[in-house]
């Protein structure tokens, strides 16, 4: 069942549909983090509802987003977000596979790659296959998204991701061999200071050198989600 809702940023609404993947605070927290300056343009890999691309064109400056989202249900809800939010003219919903994207951008001609994907291990299924898609990395495993950002990034372009803790040290390994090397990290954690994910941010032939961010609490005692959450908390 659809519903409308409000994301409590200069009168941004979603529709969120049950019967679908339901975005949660991982896309607050790494939309919080993003940071697209005036002219830069931006790709999104998995857009989903199309939550992350609608917050970031209030929170930057960003012109144009191109969305990229397999699945084809999820793809007419985000450009039912696209249209309820008046965004036409800066989101692009592309229904592809993000190996497919020079069809739609150029090779190397993007300044700001970011990723909510599925990384959970693909060995796990969902008997919802939309949410087994959403949640599960067999139709994006690390190695193929570290590859597709690497080819879609301009050199010293940005990618900003959040990936599963326990699954660090093979997320790292990608970005390394696709020469994404990381500049900043950190993890959030839920109010019984439990880490529960991984937030990066890694440019494109950078330097070397890794700075580490104190942790963000994502809920309080009720399990509510902190206002910290929708302002620049780093």
């Amino acid at each position: 069942m659809e519903r409308v809702e409000d994301l409590q940023y200069k009168g941004l609404k979603i529709i969120q549909d049950d019967l679908l993947y339901t975005f949660t605070s991982d896309s607050v927290v790494l939309a919080n983090f993003i940071n697209i300056k005036k002219n830069e343009n931006a790709v999104e890999i998995g857009c989903g509802s199309g939550v992350i691309s609608i917050l970031l064109t209030g929170k930057t400056e960003v012109e144009k987003i191109t969305a990229f989202e397999i699945q084809k249900e999820m793809s007419v809800l985000a450009e039912k977000n696209i249209k309820l939010n008046q965004l036409e003219d800066r989101i692009k919903i592309i229904n592809d596979d993000i190996s497919d994207f020079e069809k739609y951008i150029e090779k190397a001609k993007t300044d700001v790659v970011f990723s909510n994907p599925p990384f959970m291990n693909s060995s796990v299924g969902n008997s919802n296959i939309v949410k087994n898609i959403a949640r599960h990395d067999e139709k994006l495993p690390p190695s193929k998204l570290c590859e597709c950002v690497s080819k879609i990034l301009k050199d010293k372009g940005r990618f900003y991701l959040v990936y599963l803790p326990e699954r660090l040290c093979e997320i790292l390994v990608c970005l390394h061999q696709n020469k994404l090397q990381p500049k900043r990290m950190f993890f959030t954690q839920n109010d019984k200071h439990q880490i529960k994910l991984c937030v990066i941010e890694a440019v494109k032939n950078g330097k070397k050198g890794l700075k580490i961010l104190p942790n963000l609490t994502v809920n309080d005692n009720n399990g509510k989600y902190l206002e910290t959450l929708h302002t620049k908390y780093f």
